[in-house]
């Protein structure tokens, strides 16, 4: 038959062949079909693998971009220095990565899958570990790793249940679990072992999911702020007197700990003049005084080393120049005094300040100044700092005059001057230098407004600038909860990947089976995966039993010299009977795996007692 019409009636061909007539037909799965089929692909453990690699992608920004919970500060440093770019990202929530909806709806859908995927596998490990190991194959010699060895005896039949009974000994104390299967023809045993590799494979999702349920409700209760404190100054842990706080949704007003902290002193260290990295700073120490339920005590929050105080941890985030300036009007009174941090610009602390004085003068005005621990010129008459540490400070002001913005209702940040609609009086560009003042010296301000001063703060008797200037410390007050309990699921997840990673899944069987003379033992092991230790484990097992043996006087091993003549007598025709010295069997892991090849040694036995791993 040529025509298509021929084919397609072939009973040996479906009509729906490639050669057939009609195309193929698939059922309709409707929203409730769809529904299920899309459960199932998001609770796949492939799902789930591929969201926890979205998800630590996504994390990436988090570590790129400032954040304004853990740094406001570089957040309004990087607005200033992108002013252009920083709407953009600001509205892709780069400044606020792990609080955005795209990063809540990876994580949300990662417990999902994780959830969807781990219950169903926990209902098939349980029945598991409650199932029998299976019954002995009928062929073991089909199994890739398979030895047989033959022992004379002078009662075979009962010689050969009491080999099995050793060998059921040996295995549970080697931690298989066990079962006898005995019938007419020989003695067996079943035993399995690994359990403890799925059940580390669930304990490790267990624990990613413990660790998504910490952080999510753990956040909750959290809460991070942000203080800047200049030497001198008191902080008292109140809403009100945080620069910044972002706090969880479960967290109250009258959640904070009452308690207060003085920063005393904040001591630095640098690398001398003329040594290898001079200029490097060596450690920071913000020295304070905690006064807690009544009670005062000292204490020093350095770098990686956090201040407990209440249920808080204090943290150094960094530190800085506060140089103490006051501002007098035309009348001598004073409008304005205070040490103001200046950041840090560069690694030899030439520093950023703006000061803003919107009352007292005859007009607002602001100030913003450049602060130079140790001043040196260039060959341009510019200045820059040498040297970190105070050795000659210097601090220059540019005066700009008009509207500073504030009473428009719109929040502006202390450390950024808006000079649009401010006139620049002083500096680059206009009529009149910068001023220029060194620790204790006076300038005018321009137009006749007033004066500013740059206050030495030096103790009385100072010989040197060491101390003439006020140092600040950024610190941040954190309170998670949480904390333990995600070390505590981190540490469970490692544990379960190192038992899902080192504990192998193993069936092993013994069989005796009486002969002319003797007792015909079969051994043989079956991995579910990849094990690279079966072969030696099986070489153990014969070994093991074979000392056993000899030790219960159960059968006796042919010697060596008897078993060679004996294969050399009977060639390859019986392949059951191999010396005592175990040999491993010919055949290979296709045999395992091909159940419906045909047997060359006994053909009349189903291929079905291949042994199926589950």
């Amino acid at each position: 038959m040529s025509t298509k019409a021929s084919r397609s009636s072939d009973p040996l061909r479906p009509s729906d062949h490639i050669d057939g007539e009609e195309s193929i037909t698939q059922p309709r799965l409707g929203f409730v079909g769809w529904l299920r089929w899309g459960w199932r692909q998001l609770t796949s453990m492939r799902t789930a693998l591929i969201l926890l690699l979205v998800l630590a992608i996504a994390a990436i920004p988090g570590s790129i971009f400032p954040q304004r919970m853990a740094d406001p500060n570089g957040v309004t440093q990087w607005q200033r220095d992108n002013p252009d770019l920083f709407p953009i990202l600001d509205g892709l929530k780069m400044f606020d990565v792990y609080l955005s909806p795209w990063f809540s709806a990876i994580y949300l859908l990662l417990f999902t899958s994780l959830v969807g995927c781990v219950i169903p596998r926990i209902k098939h490990h349980a029945k598991a570990l409650r199932a029998r190991p299976p019954r002995t194959p009928a062929r073991l010699k089909r199994l890739a790793d398979f030895r047989a060895v033959e022992r004379t005896s002078t009662d075979a039949a009962a010689d050969a249940s009491a080999t099995i009974d050793v060998a059921q000994k040996q295995l549970k104390a080697l931690g298989y679990r066990v079962e006898r299967y005995d019938d007419k023809r020989s003695s067996s045993v079943s035993a399995e072992r690994g359990y403890w590799r799925e059940t580390g494979n669930l304990l490790f999702h267990l624990a990613l999911v413990g660790v998504l349920i910490t952080i999510g409700v753990g956040g909750g209760f959290a809460y991070t702020g942000q203080r800047v404190l200049v030497e001198g100054e008191t902080f008292a842990n109140t809403l009100l007197d945080y620069d910044s706080m972002n706090r969880g949704r479960f967290v109250s007003d009258g959640a904070l700990a009452p308690y207060s902290m003085r920063l005393d002193s904040f001591d630095v260290t640098y690398q001398p003049f003329g040594e290898a990295g001079s200029g490097q700073a060596g450690d920071f120490s913000a020295n304070m005084t905690v006064l807690e339920n009544g009670d005062e005590r000292t204490g020093a929050v350095k770098v990686n080393e956090p201040l407990a105080v209440a249920d808080d941890n204090v943290f150094l985030l960094g530190n800085g120049y506060a140089p103490t300036i006051t501002v007098r009007n035309a009348d001598g009174d004073v409008v304005f005094t205070n040490s103001t941090p200046f950041l840090p610009q560069d690694n030899n602390m030439t520093s950023l300040g703006v000061i803003k004085i919107p009352d007292g003068l005859a007009e607002q005005i602001g100030l913003v100044g450049f602060f130079y621990p140790t001043t040196a010129v260039l060959d341009t008459g510019a200045f820059f700092s040498a040297y970190p540490d105070l050795t000659n400070p210097t601090l220059t002001l540019d005066v700009y005059s008009g509207d500073l913005g504030i009473d428009d209702g719109v929040p502006r940040s202390v450390y950024v001057l808006d000079t649009e609609g401010m006139t620049k009086v002083t500096g680059r560009g206009t009529d009149l230098e910068s001023i220029e003042l060194a620790p204790g010296e006076t300038a005018d301000l321009p137009n006749g407004l007033g004066t500013v001063t740059f206050d030495d703060e030096s103790p009385a008797g100072a010989t040197d600038a060491s101390q003439s200037v006020k140092r600040f410390a950024s610190l941040q007050i954190h309170r998670d909860a949480s904390g333990p309990w995600v070390l505590g699921f981190a540490l469970l997840a490692l544990g379960g990947l190192m038992l899902a990673l080192f504990v192998p899944r193993r069936r092993v069987w013994v069989k005796a089976t009486p002969v002319d003379g003797g007792v015909s033992l079969e051994y043989a092991g079956l991995a579910r995966g990849e094990d690279p230790t079966l072969a030696a484990a099986v070489d153990d097992l014969v070994a093991g039993h074979a000392r056993l043996l000899d030790a219960a006087g159960v059968t006796t091993a042919i010697p060596e010299a008897e078993a060679d003549a004996d294969d050399d007598a009977e060639g390859s025709h019986d392949d059951r009977r191999v010396s005592s010295r175990s040999a491993r069997s010919t055949g290979g892991p296709g045999d395992v795996s091909d159940s419906s090849a045909p047997s060359t040694t006994e053909p009349d036995r189903p291929a079905s007692d291949t042994p199926k791993v589950d």
